[in-house]
């Protein structure tokens, strides 16, 4: 069974859907975008509706709080293919208060030539703030797109102090 939740943030609502202690799909927009994009393995699970899931609504808290390192102890399951799974793996790997550009998440995900594909990779990303697509950004710094809005992604940048 799936949990789900929703915490107001700075930002605005956080939807979370979990599977048990694994967090498998999170975004500033609703369930139902969450689901349509979700495996449809998951997607056709049944679903409960809790207050908190336990240990990820907790570090989310603390994440929006100040404790900005606290996104890095939730779990993450998601489907997608072998180079998307790579893309997101380097991106969990930016630390917080620091940005990649689009050119370096795809050198680092093995495919140096697939700037393209990493920035599709982002915006297909569906464990948003968690798996921090923000974080990327273009070659010379500008922003770029974010899938909630560019206010989000500079909200968080400046929360995390990669932006004054």
């Amino acid at each position: 069974m799936l949990l789900t939740t929703d915490t107001k943030t700075p930002t605005g609502t956080l939807y979370l859907i979990a599977d048990e202690h694994i967090l498998i799909g999170a975004g500033f927009r609703s369930y139902e975008d969450l689901f349509e994009r979700m495996d449809v393995e998951d997607s056709s699970r049944k679903v409960s509706a809790v207050k908190s899931i336990p240990i990820i609504s907790d570090l989310i808290a603390d994440y929006f709080d100040g404790d900005i390192s606290a996104l890095g102890g939730i779990q993450v399951r998601q489907p997608g293919a072998e180079f998307s799974q790579a893309v997101w793996k380097v991106m969990r790997k930016i630390p917080p208060g620091k940005t990649m550009s689009y050119a370096d998440l795809a050198k680092r995900a093995g495919s140096p030539d697939a700037v393209r594909a990493a920035g599709t990779a982002c915006g297909r990303n569906l464990i948003a703030p968690i798996i921090p697509c923000h974080r990327v950004v273009k070659t010379g710094g500008a922003l770029g797109n974010y899938g909630y809005g560019l206010e989000v992604k500079e909200w968080l940048l400046r929360h995390e102090g990669a932006l004054k």
